[in-house]
């Protein structure tokens, strides 16, 4: 019975003096998740209610901020249990569960990316075909991808994980990331070599092509008028700076679980953590402040927010 429930569950030990710093732990991650909630909420709220940012650009931004609430949702809600729990457990199902949540989501933003640079790419390079290419069907098409896609690939190492014998039942994390093939007694080679072609597919290739279609536009605005490389720079430096911060995140990602454990503990902890924290805190401010129809309807909203909160009180 022990040994069945030594298989069926494992701890989660990167945690740092939790029962000491268990409510200031919880207070500033609860607070953080509020935050993340609202703010990507709040971008997503006002494209879907302007019909102005009803454009396949917007509907992208839309469609990448919702993906960083489901993201930021398959993470913090077991962080904040963990801290008020004498110990942190998973079982391993719900483990595999948080890791294809995890990496489905995650590798959907680079697809998500790509689609906003071909998007970008169409509007400044071809811009009298514009309303031909990004039609509906095609914005459609990119969204579907970008979440079926990587949910098939990552589905085929899930399964395989499932599977797995396991011989260690303590996970070096905070939450089921690639750590959990630590805890396999043997990697099977299925699962190294389709970990090859996941990465290829739902990283590397979609990098290729951001990179490719964003100097194809960085050529035609150089040739341009300066009217046309101010357009594509307002439009696609936000883009490029979400994709320079999940790119140096997910290199990290992929890198820190064949860190030795001897590593620090809390230096884990506290790089750990900005996989879960930065990117969802900084799309939707680089989206809000860079992009200006968002940044024009967002001041708008608290304006109006403002003012209504005086007419209460008055």
């Amino acid at each position: 019975m022990e040994k069945e429930l030594n298989v069926t569950y494992i701890t989660l030990d990167w945690y740092v003096e939790v029962n000491k710093y268990r409510y200031i732990y919880f207070f500033v991650m609860c607070i953080l998740y509020i935050l993340i909630i609202c703010s990507n909420s709040t971008i997503v709220y006002l494209i879907w209610t302007h019909k102005n940012l009803h454009e396949p650009m917007y509907i992208f931004i839309a469609a990448l901020l919702l993906n960083c609430v489901l993201y930021s949702t398959n993470i913090y809600p077991k962080l904040l249990i963990d801290f008020l729990s004498e110990k942190q457990v998973t079982s391993y199902s719900a483990c595999l569960f948080q890791f294809f949540m995890f990496y489905t989501l995650g590798s959907s933003e680079f697809i998500l990316l790509a689609g906003m640079a071909y998007d970008r790419y169409v509007a400044i390079c071809k811009p009298l075909q514009y309303q031909t290419i990004m039609t509906k069907t095609t914005v459609s098409i990119f969204l579907v991808i970008a979440w079926l896609f990587p949910a098939l690939h990552v589905a085929v190492q899930t399964i395989g994980s499932a599977e797995a014998k396991l011989c260690n039942f303590n996970l070096k994390g905070i939450f089921c990331n690639n750590a959990i093939f630590t805890l396999e007694c043997e990697r099977s080679r299925l699962i190294t070599v389709f970990g090859v072609v996941c990465l290829f597919d739902l990283g590397i290739l979609p990098m290729l092509f951001i990179v490719f279609t964003y100097m194809n536009i960085f050529i035609v605005s150089y040739r341009s008028c300066k009217e046309i490389r101010k357009k594509a720079a307002e439009t696609c430096l936000p883009h490029l700076l979400v994709l320079i911060s999940i790119s140096c995140l997910s290199i990290y990602d992929i890198s820190i679980a064949r860190v030795e454990s001897d590593f620090p503990k809390t230096a884990r902890l506290i790089m750990t953590l900005q996989i879960v924290l930065y990117h969802p805190l900084f799309n939707p401010f680089i989206y809000g402040l860079k992009m200006k129809e968002i940044s024009k309807h967002l001041k708008n909203l608290c304006q109006a927010k403002i003012i209504s909160c005086i007419n209460t009180e008055c």
